[in-house]
């Protein structure tokens, strides 16, 4: 772990967004000139999007490949070069945010709804950076978020009952009152599981339940973790 004293010019205490704003910039500097990029979706990876937007306007050569379509317009608009994960044979480094980092760098991610693509396209990557603000860091996964589950439509009041017998409460994602449908056509359903002591045991248990295409845990992934904090200091991890 790498705790760097706090460098920003801004008044301080920092507000979430600023955490985020400074994350995403400091993400943005660990992809190299010639690099493949993984670029996931959230409200922190706009930052970190419009600062590697900035770098490609000065000269960096870089392709991105979009977890989502709004991460793709969002990359269009700043002029980041995109490209389908099916045309490339590999990545080189992925950035993205996340909803809980636990001490061992495992993460609960997706409550942006695009945990299935990010999953997608973050194996592909052999370096994860992740980015956040100081309330992203917390003891226990499951301590402040819940599992985001993505399904299929199809039966979906069934798979929800299987997965609260596994001990959670499962939660349809609404958007206006309606059920939220991903990019992929999938549904998500929120999974309240509390804090978990065997977040690998709990991952299978949900990606053995018929009618899941995937959970938001990433377990044992290479995650690089950017965390910036409000008095403007930043950790790293590893």
């Amino acid at each position: 772990m790498i705790d760097r004293p706090a460098t920003s010019s801004e008044s301080l205490p920092l507000s979430p967004e600023q955490q985020k704003a400074l994350a995403g910039r400091l993400g943005a500097e660990r992809v190299a000139d010639g690099q493949v990029v993984g670029l996931g979706t959230g409200t922190t990876v706009r930052y970190a999007l419009e600062a590697l937007g900035e770098r490609v306007a000065g000269g960096l050569r870089i392709t991105g490949v979009a977890t989502s379509r709004a991460t793709e317009e969002l990359a269009t608009r700043v002029g980041i070069p995109l490209a389908s994960l099916n045309d490339l044979p590999r990545l080189d480094i992925a950035i993205d945010g996340a909803d809980e980092i636990d001490p061992a760098r495992n993460l609960i991610k997706g409550l942006g709804g695009a945990l299935v693509r990010e999953k997608l396209v973050e194996i592909a990557a052999p370096r994860l950076v992740i980015i956040g603000d100081e309330s992203k860091l917390v003891p226990a996964l499951g301590a402040r978020c819940p599992v985001p589950v993505a399904i299929v439509p199809f039966g979906w009041r069934h798979t929800r009952a299987r997965l609260a017998a596994l001990g959670c409460r499962p939660e349809l994602r609404l958007r206006a009152g309606e059920p939220l449908v991903t990019d992929d056509g999938l549904l998500i359903l929120d999974c309240w599981f509390g804090p978990m002591t065997d977040p690998a045991a709990v991952e299978a248990r949900i990606v053995a339940t018929v009618g899941v295409v995937a959970s938001g845990l990433f377990l044992g992934w290479p995650v690089e973790a950017i965390v910036a904090h409000a008095d403007g200091s930043v950790t790293e991890l590893p």
